[in-house]
């Protein structure tokens, strides 16, 4: 994972930046993300859990950044389609960690698998199923 890369995902993306993400791996169509855990992230100001949106920007986040890993070559991608079931709420005062993989690519089209959690991917907080539009010209997409 190069620099240059975690530097165009956690402070290239506005949005990324914003919420504080980290990159913490990006290797051949799999990525990890962490959202540190911040009180201007709260959905819930009685019990302190993390808003249901900022988890659901971290999988976004975390599945394009799969999808990068997974190309030859870096050119501009979108979000077509997310779909996220949360299976609980994220523990207050505690980060999340999101694990993306790119698993199918054909020309246009990748499409992504992604868990949330905070020690073991296998309690989730959420999971997601992702679609994603690849162009296919080169741009002027950095990272």
């Amino acid at each position: 994972m190069s620099l240059k890369a975690v530097r165009g995902f956690t402070e290239g993306i506005p949005h990324n930046k914003a919420l504080g993400m980290e990159m913490l791996e990006l290797d051949r169509g799999e990525a990890r993300f962490r959202l540190p855990y911040d009180v201007k992230l709260v959905g819930n100001p009685d019990t302190g859990v993390l808003h249901g949106g900022a988890i659901t920007a971290l999988l976004d986040a975390c599945s394009g950044a799969s999808v990068f890993a997974a190309l030859t070559e870096w050119v501009p991608i979108a979000t077509l389609d997310l779909r996220i079931d949360y299976l609980r709420a994220a523990e207050a005062g505690r980060d999340v960690i999101a694990h993306a993989t790119c698993y199918k690519k054909t020309r246009n089209v990748a499409f992504t698998r992604a868990v949330a959690y905070h020690d073991d991917p296998d309690d989730p907080i959420a999971h997601s199923v992702g679609t994603v539009m690849v162009s296919t010209k080169s741009g002027n997409v950095k990272a």
